[in-house]
């Protein structure tokens, strides 16, 4: 057996030994609750470093500025940087976000609860994305514990903006000057390593008509008749999205969807105004600037060619974007991330671990943009139906958990030796 193999199983061995301490530091994690919104997130934040203080890891809180993340819709924020020098050469960052979409309803476990049943833990966040809070750290401690010569470093980031974008999390830590690592691994899944993403564009569309009574609806202008017309032309949209293929395995064809509407005053009233929320997926080939503008066109002209009533006021639109995340492309630099991972998730999984893209938006493209190499991968299963993320009974396999780890900290040795 070689040097290295040796140190694989060593690596191997100190995660097994310490796997209980790990399941304990998740379930403390899941505990304290991040819902986004509202988005109070720094208690977390200082929680997390709590923890991480007794592992010999000193977290440096990174405190957005309270008036930058009110105008942004949070509550507030509080990013960590944990920062281990082995050397000279190369930093590879290692980031997990905190923030969560709220539990919602139908759970069978508690949310916050962190409880394992038949070797997985339920709770919000458990896969997405507080398991790597975990996987990153003992893989961290895992690759210290050799004692071996090191070159370069690892910088654990610990960010709270996913969920809205990014730009007050890894963005913010980014533009600050705050971190420039040279390649990063973000939190994923342990089935396959993910090298390419969607774009995601997210609007609001307020549709003004004019109020009424009900009993002479003629009087106004439905706005809900309005924005159901524009609905309509938005939707028919997706016929010809499906047309479009990306050349990325994993990732299929643009798409867009309404996922919120809300509007009018009472039942006796027509409704003088609506206001709905879309998210349009963008293929990492397409131009945002242009689907942007294309959607712009198909909402303005159906405005102008939906009829009100004789003698009624012309609908009017107004258009905001809420999010413009851009796709994220693979960077040539990522080459040795992806052929460690492989080369370890097929050795601790048994199986081919795939270079793929995904039709999620992450924050994994606000380094790429950036021109630091990234990719992604964690704990997790092979896809996000069987996490339950974003439903209820949200919940990851331990014995994923334990196996992501490892591959990390192997992927961390091969590169840093």
């Amino acid at each position: 057996m070689s040097a290295t193999e040796m140190q694989y199983q060593q690596l191997d061995a100190w995660i097994d030994a310490h796997f209980d301490e790990q399941v304990k530091f998740l379930q403390a994690l899941v505990q304290v609750p991040t819902d986004t919104p509202p988005g109070n997130n720094a208690p977390h934040a200082e929680r997390t470093a709590e923890l991480l203080a007794p592992m010999g890891f000193e977290a440096e809180k990174h405190a957005v500025p309270q008036a930058d993340v009110k105008a942004y819709g949070l509550e507030s924020i509080t990013n960590l940087i944990v920062r281990r020098k082995y050397g000279e050469g190369k930093t590879i960052a290692l980031n997990a976000h905190g923030d969560v979409v709220p539990p919602g309803e139908g759970w069978t476990h508690d949310p916050y609860g962190g409880e394992v049943q038949d070797g997985a833990m339920y709770g919000r966040a458990t896969a997405v994305s507080k398991s790597d809070f975990s996987t990153f750290t003992f893989a961290t401690r895992a690759l210290e514990s050799l004692k071996a010569p090191l070159k370069g470093g690892v910088e654990l980031h610990f960010t709270y903006d996913e969920e809205f974008g990014g730009e007050m999390g890894p963005g913010w830590l980014l533009a600050q000057g705050l971190t420039q690592p040279d390649l990063m691994i973000a939190a994923g899944f342990s089935y396959e390593v993910v090298t390419a993403h969607n774009g995601c564009l997210q609007m609001e569309v307020t549709v003004q008509g004019e109020m009424a009574h009900a009993a002479i609806p003629d009087s106004g202008t439905d706005a809900l008749q309005g924005a159901v017309h524009i609905l309509n032309a938005l939707h028919a949209l997706n016929a010809d999205y499906k047309k479009t293929t990306s050349s990325v395995k994993g990732i299929t064809h643009p798409y867009l969807n309404v996922g919120q509407i809300s509007g009018g005053t009472n039942t006796n009233v027509v409704p003088g105004k609506v206001v709905f929320k879309l998210d349009r997926r963008m293929i990492p080939e397409e131009n945002p600037a242009e689907v942007e503008a294309s959607i712009r066109q198909t909402i303005e002209s159906a405005a102008q060619s939906f009829n009100p009533p004789r003698g009624g006021k012309a609908l009017k639109v107004d258009i905001k974007r809420l999010l413009l995340a851009n796709a994220m492309k693979p960077l040539a630099g990522n080459q040795p991330l992806v052929d460690a991972i492989q080369k370890h998730g097929q050795t601790v999984f048994g199986q081919a671990i795939p270079a793929v893209g995904t039709p999620l938006y992450t924050d994994v493209r606000l380094y790429v943009e950036r021109g630091i190499p990234g990719v992604i991968y964690g704990a997790g299963p092979r896809t996000v139906l069987e996490s339950h993320a974003k439903r209820a009974d949200e919940r990851v396999q331990l014995e994923d958990v334990r196996r992501a780890t490892k591959v990390v900290a192997r992927t961390l040795l091969d590169l840093l030796a």
